[in-house]
């Protein structure tokens, strides 16, 4: 019997409290606080969203300072990759095996203050003749007599005028069977970078 009026008082306790909350928030909180939007939306956390990045001229990670080309010289990889070179977004792609003739043509008939962007495909050591690597010598290339079979290679050059000594102007990665990305062919390379306009 003293068990059930223990319950019964307990019971009447926790009713009593249950009122006594209710009347509290209802007499001492602004009815506007607890709308049902915001009784809703209690403990969900804000949802931060990064911006989208804007894309750079080349692709470049970042864009190149007020007053400068962007380039990025890509050189190809495997039978199906093609060699690209970007310039100012302008993107070329190499798709001919052999392009020592048209390439000598091109150094020697460029003027003054003309900016070159090289890249292999395939073999330059073969496909790329003597003549045109000595005029690839003669721009400033160190690796041009390097060019192995099936090397990737990149290069950018000027003609009359000296690039910055700071931006990479030549890459070389040979093929190794036991480093080849593709079957027979090394993994593609690139160099990237920004040239000031008031070069050329």
């Amino acid at each position: 019997f003293s068990t059930g009026i223990v319950k019964l008082a307990g019971l009447l306790l926790t009713s009593l409290a249950a009122w006594y909350l209710g009347y509290f928030i209802a007499v001492f909180i602004p009815q506007k606080i607890i709308s049902h939007v915001k009784l809703q939306d209690f403990g969900k956390q804000p949802v931060l969203r990064a911006p989208v990045p804007k894309r750079q001229k080349c692709d470049h990670w970042t864009p190149c300072p007020a007053g400068n080309y962007a380039y990025r010289i890509l050189s190809g990889g495997g039978k199906e990759k093609m060699a690209k070179i970007c310039f100012e977004d302008e993107l070329g792609v190499i798709d001919s095996p052999d392009h020592s003739g048209e390439m000598m043509a091109f150094v020697r008939n460029a003027p003054e203050g003309t900016l070159l962007l090289m890249a292999t495909h395939d073999d330059g050591s073969t496909l790329l003749k003597s003549d045109a690597k000595k005029l690839v010598e003669e721009l400033g290339s160190k690796e041009i007599r390097n060019i192995k079979f099936r090397s990737s290679w990149v290069f950018i050059a000027a003609k009359g005028f000296k690039l910055p000594d700071n931006i990479q102007k030549e890459k070389i990665n040979h093929s190794d069977q036991k480093t080849n990305r593709y079957n027979g062919w090394p993994a593609e390379i690139q160099i990237e970078g920004c040239i000031p306009r008031n070069l050329i």
